[in-house]
């Protein structure tokens, strides 16, 4: 069972207008700064925080309880002169997840209403999370042809696949920067990976590694992937043939 908290910027639109036209550099400084304070207070209890869109974050929030999203809340608060909804939510599926907290928020489910914090929490479950960290191999080869922003176009459109082909089997991908992606996984995870790595090698030519990890908070699942991953990279390079998937126990 996973559970996700969805953090939204509340009339995000109306309220940039108000800054007039020539803010566009301050909007960015603010995304920035809001986005290293919510994953500093979220990694501080061993969760993770993805950045879905400029003003939405989705935080893997297993082991956390309410009163922790209300100390988060306040300290967000304090810091920023923005409104933000927190809609919590749980599920088998990092998708069940994620529409149980956007069903929270939509039937207006409230769980603190001082701190506009919405949506379902459940103690009782087992606390699971697995993550797969994704990278490409020997990228580097491809910018002796390729200038960057064509590399960054590539890598997009990657990304663009891989949350279609996840998003089937019920598991949400975020883009990390660089060639890095990260896909909070449903059951079934290593035949998704194995496929998907397949696809991406006939439709991209590109060969891709993946790390895979599986604990109780996400902060440590994406350890273990990221220290999978970092196992692929040394096989490579000691000249043994790597294996594609990987992952520690």
């Amino acid at each position: 069972m996973l559970q996700l908290t969805i953090l939204k910027i509340t009339g995000y639109g109306p309220w940039t207008l108000t800054l007039g036209s020539d803010r566009e550099h301050e909007l960015q400084m603010l995304q920035a700064s809001l986005y290293k304070q919510v994953q500093d207070l979220f990694s501080q209890r061993n969760c993770l925080v993805f950045a879905n869109r400029a003003d939405e974050f989705f935080a893997v929030t297993n082991g956390i309880s309410l009163a922790d999203h209300i100390e988060i809340q306040k300290k967000l608060e304090s810091s920023f002169d923005i409104k933000l909804t927190m809609s919590i939510g749980y599920g088998e599926t990092p998708f069940d997840a994620n529409m149980s907290a956007h069903d929270g928020k939509k039937s207006e489910t409230i769980l603190n209403a001082e701190h506009n914090i919405y949506g379902f929490i459940d103690g009782k479950y087992e606390s699971k999370v697995t993550i797969m960290h994704l990278d490409v191999d020997d990228l580097s080869s491809r910018r002796k042809t390729m200038s960057p922003y064509e590399i960054s176009s590539v890598m997009f459109k990657l990304y663009a696949r891989m949350s279609e082909y996840f998003l089937t089997k019920k598991s949400l991908t975020f883009f990390m920067g660089g060639d890095n992606f990260m896909v909070v996984a449903n059951s079934g995870y290593k035949e998704d990976a194995k496929e998907f790595i397949d696809i991406i090698k006939n439709e991209f030519d590109l060969i891709l590694n993946c790390g895979i990890g599986t604990a109780k908070t996400a902060r440590n699942a994406v350890s273990l992937a990221t220290k999978s991953l970092d196992t692929i990279r040394e096989i490579r390079d000691s000249g043994k043939e790597k294996p594609e998937i990987y992952e520690l126990v």
